[in-house]
């Protein structure tokens, strides 16, 4: 099942000059969908729609079905849309092209099953790397969600401390004249800058957010959040594992369809989108198209570790490439799950600890000078 993946952006980009009136009403129409065809959505879709052509269901039938199932009225339009194109003469992979909606790993993939018969397999493929991909999400979420919330909380807690609490001592130290310590004196600046410049504060959050969300299709922006991410301690390895977890179930699913190895990791570059991994299967695939083995070029990407290399080796050797990349997938989907529990249970305790540490700082730079004041009176 091997193809040419050049050739095929060629024809695309001929069929695109012949037709720009309608990849232009195209575009509008993502516009008006947006994004709402999210992973989970893909999962349940190509799952389904696989069932459906092995079951002997037409492909245009399949996603009348499918249509028909949807609750959203959005996303019924959505597939329905897609139908109609099909119904118009076009490829299943030339109604989802101008969708960004779908990546170009989709069109493309989609574009081998037709060209070679196995649309089924194909899209039973996409619906198991969607639902890996789902899976690992949810083990991220899960163990971020509870120190994102304790984070918050101890923010909204110190917050009220610095512009409510340490106000009141402050007069009291004004009314008696006592002299404050030097950490009582900063914890005291700092509440007045909270109490005077808080807002500007919350505005630069609020603008943080939007620009994060405004730049976030940027390359450069991908790069440096993606640089500085693999820097975070042991959030960093984490996400690293989820990513070569993802990345070692894509080329299984390729591998499986007989892509050969240099296409497979063009398509995995536009299949998952994080700056790091692409940079180094970028640089994988100029020392493979260099006559380098596959392993030699994962060892000098630097990314990959030495056990993928080592085993990547023995695949070389043995001519199972499949199996191997399968081994790998597992193991890392092992350890993105093993590693989501230790996160959230490492992180826990010493969020908590720092917090207690910052509180405890607080009060006793309030209390200080009360001891001495007490002294004084006495």
């Amino acid at each position: 099942m091997s193809f040419n993946l050049d050739n095929i952006s060629q024809s695309e980009k001929a069929a695109i000059k012949k037709d720009d009136r309608l990849a232009s009403f195209l575009k509008k129409e993502i516009t008006i969908f947006g994004k709402s065809f999210s992973s989970k959505k893909k999962e349940d879709f190509y799952t389904e729609l696989s069932v459906l052509l092995k079951a002997g269901i037409t492909l245009k039938e399949a996603l009348s079905l499918l249509a028909e199932n949807q609750k959203s009225k959005k996303h019924r339009e959505f597939i329905n849309n897609i139908t109609s194109g099909i119904v118009m003469g076009q490829s299943f992979s030339e109604t989802i092209e101008y969708k960004k909606d779908f990546t170009e790993y989709e069109f493309y993939s989609l574009k081998i099953g037709e060209e070679t018969g196995t649309l089924e397999k194909v899209c039973e493929q996409l619906g198991n790397f969607y639902s890996g991909k789902n899976e690992q999400k949810r083990n991220l979420i899960s163990a971020l969600t509870y120190p994102v919330i304790i984070v918050a909380t101890a923010v909204l807690i110190v917050g009220f401390m610095l512009r409510f609490v340490v106000p009141m001592f402050q007069d009291i130290f004004k009314q008696n004249q006592v002299e404050l310590p030097a950490i009582t004196q900063f914890i005291v600046n700092l509440s007045g800058f909270v109490k005077n410049y808080g807002w500007m504060l919350a505005i630069l959050i609020i603008a943080f957010l939007f620009l994060k969300r405004l730049f976030a299709g940027k390359q450069w922006f991908k790069k440096y959040k993606g640089l500085l991410l693999l820097k975070i301690p042991l959030i960093g390895p984490f996400a690293k594992n989820v990513y070569l977890s993802q990345f070692t179930q894509a080329v299984s699913l390729l591998t499986s369809s007989k892509v050969p190895i240099v296409n497979s990791i063009q398509l995995v570059k536009k299949m998952i989108d994080f700056y790091p991994l692409q940079k180094a299967l970028n640089e994988v695939e100029i020392n493979v198209l260099k006559g380098k083995s596959l392993s030699e070029s994962l060892k000098k990407a630097g990314l990959f570790d030495s056990k993928m290399v080592s085993l990547v080796k023995v695949a070389e050797e043995t001519n199972q490439t499949e199996f191997i990349f399968e081994r790998l997938n597992q193991q890392y989907s092992i350890e993105v799950r093993q590693k989501s529990k230790m996160l959230s249970t490492v992180m826990e305790p010493l969020i908590i600890l720092f917090v207690g540490v910052i509180v405890a700082v607080i009060l006793i730079a309030m209390y200080l000078p009360m001891f001495k004041l007490s002294n004084v009176l006495g």
